[in-house]
């Protein structure tokens, strides 16, 4: 072969070498993109501040999209937002915010008290019904003031109105939602926050873009995308080809190959959401969950540090309550050992020896990952269960609604108190109560109404002490997120907001070298 034969045969091997690499390359994404790959399916629900469950999933687009009259912000857990200042009347019965000057939504339009009221009125999210049945009247004496009159005094009113408790004080367009409907503003929702609605197309992709009229400050990076992509292996594929930024939830040996992949960064996000089973079928008196010492034994069964270890590093935290550390009137229960010796014990006390049939353990997809190896050691100590995961929207739909049986993955990271919590989940009139008792029930009436706060810490250590000591759950832990973000990221976001999971404020976040 003459030696200009081989030059043309080697320039040729290279150039096909190079054509067959090139399609495993990230295109270089559009300058000043940020792209995330979710851990879930985003629902048009969830840009919708009236309609938020007892999840801090919705606000993850909110605090892009929207804004709200006060909220946690980096260093404050309730900041001064469209409204910058807010008094008590002395007998706690009036609550007046005085809205910020020259705040526009994204269409133009003015930030007014009328919108606040609007917003309040059309709210019908997870707390609708304990704010209105505390609320007598909302005023507007002039368009940038707002005035709350309660029925009577609520020393509540702040921690489940001015935190992501609720949507309520997230503000939406009165005459824009009246115009193109409740539909109409899910499918291209206008907000005060500091990005604009471009594209939601359902099971792919949100894309929005920088509103430079934001009050506080114009965000740098310019157009935000959100990816859904439930597999984690996928999420954490395409952060190491560059096509996300970030990727949500990476857990156990992901989370350990992102901590040895040079340029990726795994970041823990410790926040209020704390994870419980649900024994949904205990007021049933013909279901083995109505007896105690089985709900005890499938308390035992379960190694909860062994699975935190394993899902989340160890980054969780083992409290044995549905309750979060952090929050005022918390009551710390004894943490219940791993004990299979106690659990066989327990049931065959029960008349179970053998185990039995425990029926379905439902969960929404993104916490499959942890309610697996908890099924896995129920089905060892011979609780026999089948693993429901459903879409996220879908599972909050039959979750509220009540129609699961025997065990339900529970869980929320809203913010508020340990009474905020309770209400809809330990109450019998609770939005998420599949029962209740007579006992916790009356207790959590009389704590309502009590402004003394001793007497009423002491109220609600007690509906705690009683949610322990029947066993009304099988508590998981306080879950830490573990985010993994690549080397384009200059600003995450990600732990600015104390007990918040996610990249925010949005406004903040940078690329490197901007």
């Amino acid at each position: 072969m003459t030696s200009r034969r081989r030059r043309y045969v080697l320039f040729g091997v290279l150039a096909f070498a190079l054509l067959s690499f090139t399609p495993a390359l990230a295109a270089e994404p559009p300058a000043g993109q940020l792209t995330w790959a979710l851990h879930f399916t985003p629902a048009p629900s969830l840009l919708e501040p009236a309609e938020t469950p007892g999840l801090i999933t919705p606000f993850m687009f909110l605090y892009a999209l929207h804004d709200a009259l006060v909220k946690p912000m980096p260093g404050k857990s309730m900041a001064p937002s469209l409204a910058e200042s807010w008094t008590m009347s002395p007998d706690g019965l009036v609550y007046e915010f005085v809205l910020r000057k020259g705040v526009r939504f994204h269409n133009g339009e003015p930030v007014t008290a009328d919108d606040v009221k609007f917003s309040f009125e059309r709210y019908r999210g997870i707390s609708a019904k304990a704010l209105k049945e505390r609320v007598a009247a909302v005023e507007t004496p002039d368009p940038g003031r707002v005035r709350f009159r309660l029925k009577r005094p609520w020393p509540d009113f702040m921690a489940v109105y001015g935190t992501p408790a609720t949507g309520a004080a997230w503000i939406v367009p009165h005459k824009y939602v009246e115009k193109v409907g409740d539909d109409g503003f899910k499918k291209a929702p206008i907000g005060a926050g500091p990005y604009r609605f471009v594209s939601f197309t359902p099971g792919l992709e949100l894309v929005l873009e920088a509103f430079d009229g934001y009050w506080r400050k114009a965000p740098s990076v310019k157009r935000l995308v959100f990816k859904s992509v439930p597999d984690a292996s996928t999420r954490l594929a395409m952060l190491k080809r560059g096509e996300a930024d970030f990727a949500y939830a990476i857990n156990g040996e992901l989370a350990e190959e992102v901590q040895r992949t040079p340029g990726l960064t795994l970041r823990a996000t410790p926040f209020v959401s704390t994870h419980w089973v649900i024994f949904a079928d205990q007021w049933d008196a013909s279901s083995p969950w109505h007896d105690r010492r089985v709900r005890l034994a499938a308390t035992h069964a379960v190694d909860r540090q062994a699975v935190n270890q394993a899902v989340t590093l160890g980054h969780s935290k083992i409290t044995g309550s549905m309750i979060p550390t952090s929050f005022d009137f918390y009551w710390q229960p004894p943490v219940l050992p791993y004990d299979t010796a106690r659990t066989k014990q327990l049931l065959t006390e029960a008349g179970y020896p053998n185990g039995f049939d425990a029926g379905d353990l439902w969960c929404d997809v993104s916490t499959a990952t942890y309610a697996e190896p908890v099924q896995n050691y129920l089905q060892t100590a011979g609780i026999r269960t089948r693993l429901r995961p459903l879409e996220r929207a879908a599972f909050m739909k039959v979750y509220q609604d009540k129609k699961m049986k025997n065990l339900v993955w529970g869980l929320s990271g809203i913010f508020g108190n340990a009474a905020t919590r309770l209400e809809p989940f330990m109450v019998s009139t609770g939005a998420f109560a599949y029962g209740g008792y007579p006992d916790i029930d009356g207790l959590f009436r009389e704590q309502a109404g009590e402004l003394d706060t001793k007497k009423r810490e002491a109220l609600l250590h007690r509906i705690q002490q009683l949610i322990h000591e029947k066993v009304m759950v099988l508590p998981i832990w306080q879950l830490a997120l573990l985010q993994a973000y690549g080397p384009r990221v200059g600003e995450s976001g990600l732990g600015l907001i104390a007990d918040f999971p996610w990249a925010a404020p949005y406004e903040e976040l940078r690329l490197k070298g901007k």
